[in-house]
């Protein structure tokens, strides 16, 4: 729900696409961004393998974050 991401950050989808055959919570990186706050996103399973990739609006987007942010 940024769309502040940076490339290489890694992502949680918070909304199904069907289309894509995906569902919120499935992780991915952001390979690229693509402009008006779209990007560019593999998602991948816990090994890393890509299985889909796609363009997905920030605003379905959620950045991960694997240390303690300041309040």
């Amino acid at each position: 729900m940024n769309s502040t991401l940076d490339l290489l950050v890694v992502v949680a989808l918070t909304a199904d696409l069907p289309e894509a055959g995906l569902v919120a919570g499935q992780v991915g990186t952001v390979v690229e961004r693509l402009g008006d706050g779209d990007f560019e996103v593999e998602i991948s399973d816990d090994q890393g393998r890509t299985y889909a990739e796609l363009a997905v609006s920030a605003r379905q987007l959620m950045r991960l974050r694997y240390e303690p942010v300041p309040a």
